[in-house]
């Protein structure tokens, strides 16, 4: 593989495997991320983002502070009793770096995201998106989700984008909060996951297979802090 190539993969590795990295937990389950197989998920080549239990203007909270690092907090969703129903999340954000944005393949970090994987039809996929589902289950063994939706606060895209991952088309972000200006303050979500998933792929999702919270400085080289509520799934 190329030097060109292999940038280009582990750029994209955070997100191929949001849905099937095995999880080897490194710090306590915290209320925000309750019950088994909850977990730190590490990124080859890449600082950790600190993941612990916390408290934020007196609700419990997963703490996340990004240091020009990158890791997934999450757990794996049992396909038979998870239909794309709704979801509900909360997060709470104390600090972003203002050039990040998701939109942009060299700077994409957020300071939250919450990360969907879906299950669907292999076979479908381009050819392209073939052979990098080939390697990455050749470097890890474990196939990645045929989907993954983001729900993301973006430093700079408007609320309401929907975002095409600039290296995959099986990666697709919506924007539901952006900027500075609900710095400090708990934001509360409601999110039908059909309709979401429908406008971001043009297809119906198939079983959710992962869910997984991410706060990353990593491409930026800048700092970020949130913290994670609980997410429930309908």
């Amino acid at each position: 593989m190329s030097s060109r190539s292999h940038r280009l993969f582990a750029s994209l590795l955070p997100c191929l495997l949001a849905g099937c990295a095995v999880l080897q937990p490194s710090v306590p389950a915290p209320v925000a991320a309750s019950g088994e197989g909850w977990g730190m998920q590490r990124l080859p080549g890449k600082r950790e983002t600190m993941y612990a239990p916390a408290q934020r203007q007196g609700q419990p909270c997963l703490l996340a502070r990004a240091d020009r690092s990158a890791s997934l907090w999450r757990r794996r969703v049992d396909p038979a009793q998870a239909g794309a129903g709704t979801i509900r999340f909360s997060w709470w954000a104390g600090a972003l770096a203002p050039e990040a944005t998701v939109a942009e393949s060299d700077q994409d970090d957020a300071v939250a995201r919450v990360v969907l994987a879906f299950d669907g039809d292999l076979a479908r996929l381009s050819l392209r998106n073939r052979m990098m589902f080939d390697l990455a289950q050749t470097l890890t063994g474990e196939a990645p989700p045929y989907a993954t939706l983001m729900y993301v606060w973006d430093a700079q895209a408007p609320v309401g984008s929907v975002i095409v991952s600039g290296r995959t088309d099986r990666i697709r972000k919506i924007v539901v909060e952006s900027g500075p200006r609900q710095l400090g303050v708990w934001r509360h979500y409601e999110r039908d996951l059909r309709a979401d998933f429908e406008r971001a792929f043009g297809e119906a999702p198939g079983a959710l297979t992962g869910l997984a919270y991410m706060t990353d400085a990593d491409n930026t080289q800048g700092r970020a802090e949130a913290c994670y509520g609980p997410a429930q799934l309908r």
